[in-house]
């Protein structure tokens, strides 16, 4: 087993990033970039790469501001709030913390019974919170903490659905389709996860390790597993697998402009938007 320079190790990951970012053109001059923050090993490592870039004086002028979205899992966003809040005071970063509860009235605790799986209304909840927090302080682009792993979850689980027009919303930046709806960006697009957990104990980053107490229930844990397993006996699949999608799936971005919710006014594909249908459908089984 080889030993792992930090100092090598380090140079490589943030090059990478830093690459990526000049290549896809993720970042604008005086942008406002708000980074998803969960307190988790890959929404840190996003937070500290483009907290280090925006110090460079040889990269371009932004901005940046940490928001945190706390679904209301007992036992575990706790831990990772605690970390969240550490790590923007080091880094000296605006902390923004919002809330299931605070948004729509319960936790992720308190409906998760209602769904197939707790991932649903948490997905939906968290991208309605994310979004409309950063269009609210002006937010030019959200900065997520998905990495090569999730990018190549995200594939498979969309092939195997059959849901072509989703692959359109693949790739390291998102497009301005809605006046309310911000652009999302994925510095950690070619990272693996396992390089991402690396860099954390290397450096001995206080972060949250645990996991979700929801997500081996959902398709993309069990797609995880399986990627794991196959890449434990072929190592380099992943890649392997991550470079063939580019290739292959160069598709063009639907045409479907998203309208306003006729109930709250946020971003939706159709008349009532997925948060609002998801409250109905809690409401409903609340009385039931």
């Amino acid at each position: 087993m080889s030993i792992v320079d930090k100092k090598t190790f380090n140079e490589e990951i943030f090059s990478n990033i830093r690459k990526l970012i000049i290549d896809y053109k993720l970042i604008g001059e005086r942008n406002l970039i708000a980074v998803a923050l969960s307190g988790g090993k890959d929404s840190v490592l996003t937070l500290y790469a483009l907290s280090q870039l925006k110090d460079d004086e040889d990269f371009i002028d932004f901005d940046l501001v940490a928001i945190l979205v706390n679904e209301g899992i007992k036992n575990y966003r706790n831990y990772g709030i605690e970390s969240a809040k550490k790590i923007t005071k080091k880094l000296g970063v605006e902390y923004i913390e919002k809330s299931f509860k605070g948004e729509f009235g319960y936790t992720l605790d308190d409906i998760h019974s209602y769904f197939k799986s707790a991932c649903i209304p948490c997905g939906v909840f968290r991208r309605n919170i994310l979004n409309k927090t950063a269009h609210d302080i002006g937010a030019d682009k959200i900065a997520t903490g998905h990495n090569m792993d999730d990018e190549i979850q995200s594939y498979l689980m969309t092939f195997s659905r059959a849901d072509i027009l989703k692959f359109s919303k693949f790739g390291p930046i998102s497009d301005k389709i809605h006046p309310k709806l911000v652009p999302r960006i994925k510095p950690l697009w070619e990272i693996s996860e396992k390089n991402v957990g690396m860099w954390a104990i290397i450096n001995e980053i206080d972060i949250h390790l645990g996991e979700c107490p929801y997500s081996n229930f959902s398709l993309r844990g069990k797609t995880k597993t399986f990627l794991n397993n196959v890449e434990s006996a072929h190592p380099g699949v992943k890649k392997d697998i991550m470079a063939s999608f580019k290739e292959i799936f160069d598709v063009e971005p639907t045409n479907a402009t998203p309208k306003d919710c006729n109930r709250c006014g946020e971003p939706s594909s159709s008349n009532i938007c997925m948060s609002c249908k998801i409250k109905d459908f809690i409401e409903e089984n609340k009385v039931s």
